[in-house]
């Protein structure tokens, strides 16, 4: 029987995950077939988990050939809702070009009945000199681009060493950035760059800032530093390898091929986590600066910080790299876990307790698919792939977490937006000063809050493209590669690991 906290655990659970549903169909539901159809494939992408969740929470135990069935019709189904989407959205543009056309000749032909001076007079309006950095031939050249096919000028006010041209767009926010942009730099080079955001009343705005403003490459002070972490992250790692296996290893220098192989394991984890942001930054011409490697004597490492040194193009680039590390270190952590889990028998290097199963919902559950009534014994013989997977996903669920500029805030920055995104920053602070509170053993979550705190808490910079959205399959994405890190994170109640078998 499960206890009153065991039961609110679970129940916990289950409510956090159709909380997420909720909300992501509240989100939708204004944009309706489009959005509802949207919200079905984020459904799609998280029904098998909480399917195969829900049936071991209910003591329904299923092999892994079930499992594997539920993820391919979940991928097939979510490609089928994909089509539907793509085809309804064909429709939505070509109704909207309809309008917009429409609209078009309903202006133009007002206009033809106003004077020349008064359809013009806003984008050339006189401004204070004093009030703009921008040089004044600079500042008609600029003004020269907009037009009222694609951004109407209503006012100019004065912003940082730049200028924001308040206005009414004409057209797509993406379409409209592209040609300004291109105008822009036509005109004047690459001096200066043209951000498109919104203001505080959610309405499109354009700012225009100098290229000196740009980020800044990597100092050499900076890459010495990189190379430091990285030599620590090195030793950490084959600390802990050592520790795994009850020794010292600065104590014992002379087994260091015994440790060798468990720390490469860690080390792969985390140079395919960096090679991730890195593929996708070169595919979108983005340039990122050396991983600064955080050091952890107790799993390793915590990852990396990782930082922009060129200007975003829009928000769905910044959700791609952002993601990229932790799907190309969460993959390998995944498949080295798995891996573990099937080559591991009696006589198998490591006795682990099957309480280790219970620190973690999704390899607890992998562990009870995969090694089946093993799992009931009080000690279980495992390969060592099965903690290396185990740390990596870790790690890489770590740097999922919704704050600052870690990869889950970029993430939910990306899809959601910067109000949202500074909000989930503050409640995982205070979520990880709660479970330091409450767990003084738990030192990564006090480390982890500290180091958000006064290195990461700040949010990315806005893309040049800061209105356009990124694609529902992206977003689909994003809430699996969430769910997943609560996943990883969150334990099992001691409760419910007896239901699952998980130590007899």
């Amino acid at each position: 029987m499960f206890s009153t906290s065991e039961n609110t655990a679970t129940v916990l659970i289950v409510l956090v995950a159709l909380g997420i549903l909720g909300w992501g169909f509240y989100r939708a539901k204004p944009y309706g077939k489009l959005g509802i159809l949207a919200w079905l494939q984020s459904v799609v992408l998280m029904a098998p988990w909480l399917l195969l969740f829900g049936l071991f929470a209910s003591g329904i135990y299923i092999n892994l050939a079930i499992v594997l069935f539920l993820l391919l019709a979940s991928s097939g189904l979510y490609i089928f809702l994909g089509n539907r989407l793509r085809v309804a959205g064909q429709k939505a543009v070509l109704q909207e070009r309809i309008s917009k056309m429409v609209d078009a000749n309903s202006d133009n032909s007002s206009t033809e009945n106003k004077p020349e001076s008064d359809t013009l007079s806003a984008p050339n309006a006189p401004l204070k000199p004093e009030m703009l950095p921008i040089p004044e031939q600079d500042l008609k050249t600029i003004k020269s681009i907009f037009g009222i096919d694609t951004y109407f000028i209503t006012e100019t006010i004065s912003y940082q060493e730049g200028a924001i041209f308040k206005g009414n767009m004409r057209g797509d926010p993406e379409v409209i950035h592209a040609r300004l942009s291109a105008s822009l730099e036509e005109q004047l080079g690459s001096r200066y760059r043209l951000f498109l955001v919104e203001n505080p009343e959610g309405k499109p705005v354009v700012v225009i800032l100098p290229s000196s403003n740009d980020p800044q490459p990597s100092t050499v002070s900076q890459k010495i530093l990189a190379v430091v972490l990285l030599l620590t992250t090195i030793a950490t790692s084959l600390e802990t390898s050592s520790f795994l296996l009850g020794f010292d290893f600065f104590s014992n220098l002379q087994r260091f091929r015994d440790v060798l192989p468990l720390s490469v394991g860690i080390l792969t984890i985390l140079v395919a986590h960096e090679l991730g942001h890195h593929l996708l930054a070169r595919r979108h011409n983005v340039k990122i600066g050396f991983p600064f490697f955080i050091p952890s004597w107790e799993i390793g490492s915590l990852g990396a910080i990782t930082r922009f040194e060129s200007l975003l193009p829009n928000r769905s680039v910044l959700f791609d790299v952002a993601l990229a590390g932790p799907a190309a270190g969460g993959i390998v952590s995944l498949l080295m876990l798995i891996t573990g889990l099937v080559l591991s028998h009696q006589g198998s290097l490591f006795q682990l307790p099957s309480q280790f199963f219970q620190g973690s919902i999704l390899v607890g559950t992998l562990a009870r698919v995969v090694l089946g009534s093993a799992v009931e014994q009080t000690i279980i013989d495992i390969n060592p792939l099965v903690i290396i997977g185990w740390l990596g996903l870790v790690i890489t669920a770590l740097n999922l977490m919704p704050a600052g500029q870690l990869d889950g805030g970029r993430i939910v920055q990306a899809i959601y937006g910067r109000k949202i995104a500074q909000r989930t920053t503050v409640a995982t602070l205070i979520l990880l000063g709660i479970i330091s509170l409450l767990n003084p053993v738990n030192t990564i979550s006090l480390y982890w809050a500290i180091l958000i705190l006064f290195l990461q808490r700040n949010q990315e910079r806005p893309s040049l493209n800061e209105i356009t959205e990124p694609d529902d399959a992206r977003a689909g994405l994003g809430l699996l590669a969430l769910f997943l890190m609560a996943a990883t994170l969150i334990p099992l109640a001691p409760g419910l690991a007896g239901r699952l078998g998980i130590g007899g």
